[in-house]
């Protein structure tokens, strides 16, 4: 990605610039989940950004306009599927992310600022654009909690996006491993969990981002 300069170098983001969390669906370029975030911190080793209580969001959601998770397993990966516009409910949540690591980890507060937990997205790795950054979730997710102990989540359908024909053996594989990676990183308790971040607090300044009518748009160019 060319930087502002015009140089070969990726451009960063100052804290408090709009920009676009996506994830396309797996094996397309299609994509089916759009988060309007802010960003907190941006440097050649950490994106933070926050998504703030409120913000309006694309989703994927059954033809007929049902929760995802209403359709049972056996065929919640082969329904016809389309997206729609929804806020986003609850709490605010931090997203961290390293250029290379195959996950971002997500921060998650309870009313009045109770840090409740971590969570592990297993994904491919962030390809950047001028808009945002897009990934591919890869259905495998860990809980990490306060005391330090952690949790496999989503092991069911990891399991069902496989039979599905979604994830092939040797990619399901790659997935695990980077799993077992992120679960060493969590025993040895090392960055981003040692860093402090269960303090941090969003700028009251800042307003909700917008969702664009394009923010389903093909990048120009991608980096890592």
């Amino acid at each position: 990605m060319t930087g502002s300069d015009g140089s070969g170098d990726i451009q960063h983001w100052a804290p408090g610039e709009h920009i676009l969390w996506r994830y396309r669906g797996i094996g397309t370029e299609e994509v089916h989940i759009c988060r309007p975030v802010t960003v907190v911190h941006d440097t050649p080793d950490l994106l933070a950004v926050w998504m703030a209580p409120g913000t309006e969001c694309v989703r994927p959601v059954l033809a007929d306009g049902t929760s995802v998770h209403d359709e049972p397993l056996a065929t919640r990966y082969t329904a016809p599927r389309t997206t729609e516009r929804a806020r986003w409910t609850g709490s605010g949540v931090l997203k961290l992310a390293r250029p290379d690591d195959p996950w971002s980890v997500w921060l998650f507060w309870e009313r009045g600022w109770r840090f409740r937990s971590w969570y592990v997205n297993l994904e491919e790795p962030r390809r950047r654009w001028a808009g945002g950054v897009d990934s591919e979730d890869h259905f495998l997710d860990i809980s990490v909690y306060p005391d330090r102990s952690w949790l496999w989540r989503d092991e069911d359908e990891f399991a069902q996006a496989q039979r599905a024909g979604l994830m092939s053996a040797e990619r399901a594989g790659l997935v695990r491993a980077a799993g077992a990676a992120a679960v060493r990183l969590v025993e040895e308790w090392g960055a981003p969990f040692r860093d402090g971040w269960e303090t941090w607090r969003p700028d009251p300044a800042w307003t909700v981002p917008v969702l664009p009518g394009d923010w389903d748009r093909t990048p120009a160019h991608t980096a890592p």
